[in-house]
């Protein structure tokens, strides 16, 4: 896939609408999502790593919140065990379809079983790695513990689970200071300040992010152990907790 410039937010607009994964950014994800979220292409091989690491032989890994596949491939790429294979879901039509079209382009390693489902209705079985790289945070508040019980029910003994979010803080300036690092890191990227007000705007509604502590509280919940932050850049973490 050729990769487009993201430049969505670069012209005014009268109102900012509704952020949505549709084909518009998946033209542009693959730029969007490396110059918005610092670390990005550190995390995804690292959690490949992971996955290499913690996979049991015979099992599923899931890639929940897939988008366009660069955790699930690199988790093909990284894992070397028999009878694996990953499971990568999303509720986008238009991430999943340019997903398969990704694969048919190129060898994957794993075998890579997509699904078009939204991943409060994906049942979770024999599972030895679970990934959430970036979606929770497009959940519910409501929902997202119900959605860690599912995960956690259907997790096999000693698996993982591993939560990229960004996340918030508890203190205001703190809070601030991490805002005003991660715009200035957008800068540097190319954006300027209409694109990154509006970019904001649009995921205001959208994205939903909490703090560490909470998190924590969530894995506990549902009954996994162990957490750990084990990536932060800024406001953009990763854990890993397992089961």
């Amino acid at each position: 896939m050729n990769k487009e410039d993201d430049k969505l937010f670069a012209a005014s607009r009268a109102r900012t609408t509704g952020f949505k994964f549709d084909n518009q950014v998946v033209r542009v994800f693959p730029d969007m999502i490396a110059r918005s979220v610092p670390g990005y292409e550190l995390v995804v091989p690292m959690i490949g790593l992971l996955a290499r690491r913690y996979v049991q032989p015979g099992s599923n890994i899931y890639d929940l919140g897939c988008s366009l596949g660069a955790v699930s491939l690199a988790m093909a790429g990284a894992v070397r065990s028999d009878g694996v294979q990953i499971i990568a879901v999303d509720n986008s039509a238009a991430m999943v379809n340019q997903l398969g079209t990704l694969l048919e382009e190129q060898k994957s390693g794993l075998p890579i079983r997509i699904r078009h489902q939204d991943i409060l209705e994906t049942r979770i079985e024999n599972a030895s790695v679970v990934v959430l790289n970036f979606t929770l945070q497009f959940i519910d508040r409501e929902q997202r513990q119900q959605l860690l019980n599912n995960i956690a029910s259907g997790m096999k003994k000693d698996a993982i689970l591993i939560v990229s979010e960004k996340i918030r803080f508890a203190d205001v300036n703190e809070q601030a200071q991490q805002t005003a690092w991660h715009h200035d890191f957008k800068r540097t990227q190319g954006y300027s300040d209409l694109e990154i007000a509006q970019k904001r705007d649009s995921l205001e509604d959208v994205l939903k992010p909490d703090d560490e502590e909470i998190h924590f509280q969530r894995f506990e919940q549902a009954g996994l152990v162990q957490p750990r932050r084990w990536f932060q850049c800024f406001s953009f973490a990763s854990y890993i907790a397992f089961k």
